[in-house]
């Protein structure tokens, strides 16, 4: 499915860097939005360079509507369309539930629940005019398994997977499908946010006593972009490693 125009949210995170690599080489085109993140983006560029696909960078806070509207706006002006929608930024602020501030609550549903939102509604509009579209949320096992701390985090994770089949079923007859990859700890991103010790606790509890392979994530990713998938919606896909 190469020369398909991708919108990566998040592309500059630890996960954004290996999705956008890979799907650079897989041929497709690269809309890449990042809010703090540019001189990360820049590194990836000349990897990128190598593939024949075009590319271009869009700075966006995800927290605001106009923000993301006039961003998709510019990506429909550059690239004609919008076929997949990889809802892939994320934020963790730690805390016990009695303890975190509500400013601090706000920010973490802001960014993982209300962002992923607000690009999947002003994309819509994009693909149902193509009557094509993929549409992916990136969700995690944190709210399956119940992790001390991470209440906000959890509950915005948790929630995407209500949004994801909810979407499924409202364009279903658009040909645009939704689903949510809920990972388990990669060895990428978010991970290195966690003490060492703590790392090490986490590594021994998965079954299989190894953090996963973020290569894997994108395997996944490419299936779902795929022409092959068009039955797969409204799907929780779990990659965890027998943790969940």
């Amino acid at each position: 499915m190469s020369n398909k125009n991708v919108l990566i949210i998040g592309a500059s995170g630890g996960l954004g860097e290996y999705i956008t690599k890979e799907l650079a080489a897989a041929g497709y085109n690269l809309a890449l939005h990042y809010n703090n993140g540019f001189k990360k983006l820049e590194t990836f560029f000349e990897s990128i360079k190598e593939h024949d696909v075009k590319h271009k960078t869009y700075k966006a806070d995800i927290t605001s509507e106009n923000e993301i509207s006039e961003m998709i706006r510019k990506i429909k002006e550059d690239f004609g369309t919008i076929d997949i929608l990889i809802n892939n930024a994320g934020i963790s602020i730690n805390g016990m539930s009695w303890k975190l501030s509500a400013d601090d609550w706000n920010k973490v549903i802001a960014v993982n629940l209300t962002g992923p939102f607000l690009c999947t509604k002003h994309v819509l509009p994009v693909m149902k005019e193509n009557k094509f579209g993929r549409i992916i949320f990136m969700s995690s096992v944190v709210p399956q398994l119940g992790v001390i701390g991470t209440s906000a985090y959890a509950a915005a994770k948790a929630g995407l997977g209500g949004l994801s089949k909810t979407i499924s079923k409202e364009v279903i007859k658009n040909n645009i499908t939704s689903n949510l990859i809920s990972l388990g700890y990669f060895d990428a991103g978010l991970l290195y946010q966690i003490p060492e010790d703590i790392r090490r606790h986490i590594k021994e509890t998965i079954p299989m006593k190894e953090f996963g392979n973020p290569l894997e994530v994108v395997e996944c990713i490419k299936f779902i972009c795929s022409l092959n998938s068009g039955y797969l919606t409204g799907q929780t896909i779990n990659l965890n490693g027998g943790l969940f």
